[in-house]
């Protein structure tokens, strides 16, 4: 029995449907094939991709409080005209010191990270200054910073008679002519820049940021005594394992 042209008119319908629904099938797949694919691939990269290590500091080259085979070594980049600083050298740091630093198990180093405000670099200049005259002398500066820090809020206080002085009443023991020659003469700029710009390359956020045997610490550490002193003690124990 011949077919009518209606019958074969909706057949041919039909096998474009089907033709149409294979395509769309063999498209999902190929989709779906390549969406799986970039998924392995994601997730090697991730698992095979090589970590960032350590970061590593000649910290002889930097203030250093503490012995130099101190078993947990902290690196702090801070801003002298930061009030979050302030808080970590006074509340954070002075009990850190009693209790590891002075024993001998942990040293604290120290480099700048000038974010606050113009005359934070002012200041690093002088701390540098100081460091560099008189090693021993940089953690009096750095203490008599912190002691009289004035308000943050786009204030320029840091200036070069301010931190003359300042270094004078304190008694740190440098030469305060030299001492204000590298403050207007940004005698250690460079070294300053290049302090600054491993901060910018390693995208630290804020200050202080503190880093514990070549690892950053976050906020919730760094900023708490008990969970600082924590992440110290791991640190001890796994240097003694």
């Amino acid at each position: 029995m011949e077919k009518t042209k209606a019958q074969l008119k909706k057949e041919e319908r039909i096998l474009r449907q089907i033709k149409n629904e294979k395509k769309k099938r063999r498209s999902r797949v190929m989709v779906w094939s390549a969406t799986g694919l970039f998924a392995v691939l994601i997730a090697a990269l991730i698992v095979f991709w090589p970590k960032p290590g350590p970061m590593t500091f000649d910290y002889g080259s930097y203030p250093t409080l503490g012995s130099a085979d101190a078993k947990v070594k902290l690196m702090e980049f801070g801003d002298f005209k930061c009030p979050t600083c302030k808080y970590f050298s006074e509340d954070i740091m002075s009990k850190i010191k009693t209790e590891y630093i002075d024993t001998g198990k942990v040293s604290l180093s120290f480099q700048n990270w000038t974010i606050i405000w113009d005359d934070s670099y002012t200041a690093a200049l002088a701390g540098l200054s100081v460091f560099h005259q008189n090693k021993d002398e940089f953690w009096k500066f750095y203490d008599v910073m912190y002691l009289n820090q004035k308000p943050e809020e786009k204030v320029i206080w840091a200036t070069t008679d301010y931190l003359v002085d300042l270094a004078k009443q304190a008694g740190v023991n440098v030469d305060y002519d030299k001492l204000r020659q590298d403050i207007d003469q940004q005698t250690y700029a460079d070294e300053l820049d290049g302090q600054n710009a491993y901060a910018r390359k390693h995208n630290f956020t804020g200050t202080p940021t503190v880093i514990l045997n070549g690892e950053k610490l976050d906020d919730d550490t760094a900023l708490s005594y008990d969970n600082f002193k924590k992440a110290i003690d791991k640190a001890l124990q796994e240097s003694e394992s």
